[in-house]
């Protein structure tokens, strides 16, 4: 089993990867499908016009996350890494106004997002919760092409046909020389080479790339997170939706710095500098910003967190250091992308912040010294300790209690790193059976707890 270091991490854009990116990945998949022309060629007909639809999840929670601008976005030839934030708003209004989409290299479409592009919220596609459908239509009515996509998480965007094959790889598929599909594997391929899991992953990664472009690439991502701490550490105000909620991490911040400035002790300190960090990004992410996926949008605070935590209070930890923190919490994400999800639609929170808080403990310890039993000790009590957390945002925004949330997921990372290191590594619970624990609880899960905003916190705050 081979899932790159930047699949799971990819940068792109708030408030949601698999709300926002995802149709706006899908979106684009569908102009590229277009364009191969793979359509019935009677009549000599040619596309004139484009509707999408948006079902389960993506349809009870989508306006809230934007996936409704994210199919605009995308059709309109936009992509989540490259698109500049001040444009967005725009481009949307734009073909809003125009009812045109006109991407580069194609001729124009009519696409009228008030009637052409629907939240389905009775009918479920079968391959999962966040499903979206395109079609292609002649100057006539007449259907030419329809595409089915699923977003799965992490803004990984796949077909039915892609999705089975996900489901089904096996680790001899993967031409690396460390397979792993799970946690077991990895620690028996770790005591065999005498490698970490760190050399282990970066080994498989260099397959396909040189060192050098491997570390430019790791910085790269490292950097993005970085700027967007120091974004969301600069901007105060309300974020936008109808909550209006407050950022806050600008003036916690500021009182931290003062205390920082003045050698104060303050026996909370860890925590507030954690927690800070974590919703610097996830307002940044609330905002439409420019985050990384790690392994989800909505998670994205707990990693680049505990990652500047430990930039800001362990001198050792430069350059190397955060590349092997960055290629370990991968591999821990990878494992369980493919055992279970990392997608609240489909698991609930758990498989997001739960997920991003084991990667993240995984990565602590991994450049704190901890043996590879010790690596995977950490990301076990993080994630076990994280079983049954529900996905259930206050008017589908991914405010509240996401942007907290992650603030105790960082802390608990570095809890469960803390812990494992003063053991040896063994533990009553393997990695292995926690990620098999929470599939089947997601599995089990009442469907208006999984980013449907149908139960929870989403139905009592409201009702308060």
């Amino acid at each position: 089993m081979f899932l790159s270091v930047f699949d799971v991490f990819k940068i792109g854009i708030g408030p949601s990867s698999s709300h926002t990116m995802g149709p706006m990945t899908a979106a684009r998949r569908f102009l590229d499908d277009l364009s191969v022309g793979n359509w019935p060629r009677a009549a000599r007909a040619r596309p004139a016009a484009i509707t999408a639809s948006l079902h389960g999840s993506l349809a009870f929670t989508g306006i809230g996350h934007g996936s409704d601008r994210a199919v605009i976005l995308g059709l309109a030839g936009q992509d989540p890494r490259s698109i500049d934030p001040e444009a967005m708003d725009g481009i949307v209004e734009t073909v809003r106004q125009s009812g045109i989409i006109q991407p580069a290299g194609h001729s124009a479409y009519r696409f009228r997002p008030a009637v052409d592009l629907v939240l389905d919220k009775k009918a479920v596609l079968p391959g999962h919760p966040n499903g979206l459908q395109f079609s292609a239509w002649d100057s006539d009515g007449q259907l030419l092409l329809r595409r089915v996509y699923y977003s799965i998480g992490g803004g990984f965007v796949v077909t039915a046909e892609e999705l089975e094959a996900v489901r089904h790889a096996s680790p001899a598929e993967a031409d690396v020389p460390w397979p792993f599909a799970d946690a077991y594997q990895m620690l028996d391929m770790a005591k065999r080479s005498g490698l970490s899991i760190a050399a282990m992953k970066r080994a498989n990664e260099e397959v396909r790339l040189s060192r050098t472009q491997l570390d430019r690439q790791i910085d790269e991502i490292w950097q993005a997170m970085s700027g967007c701490i120091d974004r969301g550490l600069s901007y105060r105000g309300e974020l936008p939706g109808g909550l209006r909620v407050k950022r806050r991490a600008a003036a916690i911040h500021e009182q931290l710095a003062e205390k920082w400035q003045r050698n104060e002790i303050d026996p909370l300190m860890a925590n507030d500098w954690l927690s800070v960090f974590a919703m610097a990004v996830n307002e940044e992410n609330a905002a439409g910003g420019r985050v990384v996926t790690a392994p989800t949008n909505g998670a994205a605070g707990v990693i680049p967190a505990v990652l500047r935590y430990a930039v800001k209070f362990n001198a050792g930890t430069g350059d190397t250091a955060i590349r092997d923190f960055l290629l370990t919490a991968a591999a821990i994400g990878g494992i369980i992308k493919h055992r279970a999800s990392i997608s609240g639609a489909e698991v609930g929170c758990q498989g997001e912040v739960g997920s991003a808080s084991a990667m993240a403990a995984a990565g602590l310890c991994a450049i704190m010294g901890g043996t590879p039993e010790q690596v995977e000790n950490a990301a076990e009590i993080a994630l076990e300790h994280h079983l049954g957390m529900t996905c259930d945002p206050v008017g589908g925004l991914v405010q509240i209690p996401c942007i907290e949330r992650n603030a105790f997921g960082a802390v608990k990372a570095v809890t469960a790193a803390s812990l494992a290191l003063k053991g040896d590594g063994s533990h009553a619970v393997p990695l292995d059976a926690c990620i098999e624990t929470m599939r089947q609880t997601g599995q089990d899960m009442n469907e208006k707890y999984k980013e449907t905003s149908l139960g929870g916190l989403a139905v009592n705050v409201v009702a308060c």
